[in-house]
């Protein structure tokens, strides 16, 4: 039998023998992991006051640019009418009659930056106003109608400023309300309010690693000793460190939980008297929490920086020890 064919023969068979030993390494990996993690968390309820200080801390840290960020997207939502509306109300003056009014909407629906183009007349208005104000009584005893013609229009691009102005200029309108400006500012004050959470979330995220690092860091000099030996008899810096990233894991996914409990109540608090505000103004305006997905990569987050922080901590502790320090 040539060589290649017996080398051929033998690689099967070789094969088949390395694969059981892969198979037992993934295994013990799995094991090993899998003891880590259960390890770390019966640590982490060892103590249940520590702990609750500490999540507690951290969950406080997650939880204010978190409802900072809610606060702003309820207020955006509840000015979202305002901000999107970019329609431009037009008052004639009171001599203009139906017929003139009925055409300057007709020649305004022609032009080209124009999209839309409603009318109420003064029957309309009057009839709103005895609607809204309460005060029917009162406005039968008026001898004429008081009320001019009005024209909502809306520009078919931008913002419409120069419509506004175009509109002002004619014979026939009296008045021109246009709040493009109050609009430009409140977009403003919500940009610069998407700025600050973020801020503040980088900030106090910060603070959140620095939190773990030192809860591990203190629970590595705990048990500074029994790493030592560790060292001694062999162990690798992944073996030691594991149980420690998975302590640090176990405060992050507890301090996120703790942040949406804290939302949730600070909602279910807020939410009646912001119902009530709402209604007196005729709204059906209500608080909304965050999403299950935000709540999903809140907590993924919260527990990969409390991952980082343990990392962090624990590498910084086996850089500075070696056997030799038992």
């Amino acid at each position: 039998m040539s060589p290649a064919r017996a080398e051929a023969r033998a690689a099967p068979a070789a094969t088949r023998m390395a694969r059981p030993g892969g198979l037992a390494r993934l295994r013990a990996w799995r094991d090993q992991h899998a003891y880590s993690l259960v390890s770390s968390l019966g640590r982490f309820v060892q103590r249940p006051f520590a702990t609750l200080l500490t999540v507690g801390v951290m969950a406080v840290a997650i939880a204010l640019p978190l409802g900072l960020g809610l606060a702003l997207a309820n207020l955006q939502r509840l000015s979202g009418s305002l901000q999107e509306s970019r329609e431009i109300g037009v008052f004639l003056r009171v001599e203009v009659d139906a017929a003139q009014a009925e055409r300057l909407a007709t020649e305004l629906r022609a032009r080209r930056d124009v999209a839309a183009v409603e009318l109420r007349t003064p029957a309309q208005g009057l009839a709103e106003f005895r609607q809204l104000s309460g005060l029917g009584d009162a406005a039968a005893l008026l001898p004429d109608n008081p009320l001019p013609s009005v024209l909502r229009v809306t520009p078919l691009a931008g913002d419409g400023s120069r419509l506004a102005e175009q509109l002002q200029a004619r014979p026939e309108v009296e008045l021109v309300q246009h709040d493009a400006d109050w609009r430009r500012r409140l977009a403003a004050w919500l940009g610069f309010g998407k700025t600050l959470a973020l801020v503040l979330a980088s900030v106090l995220g910060l603070g959140v690693l620095l939190v773990v690092g030192n809860t591990v860091r203190l629970e590595i000099g705990n048990r500074r000793e029994e790493i030592a030996v560790l060292q001694q008899l062999g162990a690798t810096d992944g073996f030691i460190r594991r149980p420690f990233i998975y302590l640090g894991a176990w405060y992050g996914l507890a301090a996120g939980a703790a942040a949406l409990g804290l939302l949730a109540l600070a909602g279910a608090m807020l939410r009646p008297s912001l119902a009530a505000l709402a209604g007196s103004y005729g709204s059906a305006f209500a608080l909304h929490g965050p999403e299950p997905l935000l709540a999903g990569l809140l907590l993924l987050a919260a527990t990969a920086v409390g991952w980082l922080g343990a990392w962090l901590a624990s590498g910084h502790h086996l850089r500075q020890t070696r056997p030799t320090d038992l």
